[in-house]
């Protein structure tokens, strides 16, 4: 029998040694468990972007308020968790730079916060005659100052005939310069973009529904008409990197509803519905 020489034998063991895993000599160590660390709010439109108004205010002002007084009961509340805002003032934020804030900052969750409103449609009123004695119709615009409630969409893709909102808040970005690029050639005035943009949907909508419900549960609770959680193809939300929901928090068209979202009672029971179901949503994804 051939012997081996010790040096040799030495080396051979120490190759097989070194080419071995690891895990064969340690226990592998659990991942750390899953923690909601970062949350962005994100108060909607701001600066030049603030048309949507109702009788004596302006959604980009109520929304930052909402936003603002939600971020400071997150950090009061929730101590383990740190808040991020798109804005804290009255700017421009372009949609893409929304949802790029908490994509780098590798958020846990995306809150957009708005106020909804009827459209401004223009119906023919009547008829006057001209200088040469024709008949020629007469236009008003007019708004449904009754319709109130509150939703809170995901992204996805939502019927055709149900786009109102999408228009009107994927419409900030004929704002933005280089629009055609940042969205990848999106026209919000167009439906077959609207769809283009639904193929972007955010990989996180389980998680975005759950906690989409959540809200719209809290806000069952105090009294608010429920209109729903709702799949739209909303720019903000589309290439979210974590679970994201916009919540629309009442009808700034309807009297009624301005008043409400613009007192402190309002604000406080509005944030208040947020951040339990903030902190409902913390407590079940954590045991998972």
């Amino acid at each position: 029998m051939k012997i081996i020489p010790l040096r040799t034998f030495i080396y051979t063991i120490l190759s097989i040694l070194l080419i071995m895993p690891s895990s064969s000599f340690s226990k592998e160590i659990p991942p750390s468990p899953y923690r909601i660390r970062t949350i962005v709010i994100d108060a909607g439109h701001g600066g030049h972007d603030g048309a949507t108004r109702g009788q004596f205010s302006k959604e980009k002002d109520v929304a930052l308020k909402v936003a603002l007084l939600l971020g400071k009961s997150i950090e009061d509340k929730m101590k383990d968790v740190k808040v991020i805002y798109t804005r804290t003032t009255d700017v421009f934020i372009p949609l893409y730079e929304r949802i790029g804030i908490a994509n780098r900052a590798k958020a846990d969750l995306f809150i957009s916060i708005h106020c909804n409103s009827m459209p401004i449609r223009r119906v023919q009123s009547g008829y006057k005659k001209n200088s040469k004695g024709q008949k020629i119709p007469i236009y008003k615009s007019v708004q449904s100052t009754s319709t109130r409630g509150v939703e809170t969409f995901v992204s996805g893709f939502g019927r055709l005939d149900e786009q109102d909102v999408v228009m009107r808040e994927n419409a900030s970005i004929l704002l933005e310069k280089d629009y055609k690029d940042n969205y990848e050639g999106y026209d919000p005035k167009d439906p077959e973009s609207i769809i283009m943009l639904s193929l972007m949907k955010n990989a996180f909508r389980d998680q975005s529904i759950k906690l989409a419900t959540f809200i719209q549960d809290s806000y069952i609770e105090s009294g608010r008409v429920d209109r729903g959680v709702k799949e739209q193809s909303l720019a903000v939300l589309a290439k979210a990197g974590m679970p994201a929901v916009l919540t629309e928090i009442g009808f700034i068209s309807n009297p009624a509803e301005e008043e409400y979202m613009n007192s402190d009672h309002g604000q406080r029971e509005i944030v208040a519905g947020l951040l339990k179901s903030i902190q409902t949503y913390k407590r079940q994804v954590e045991l998972e």
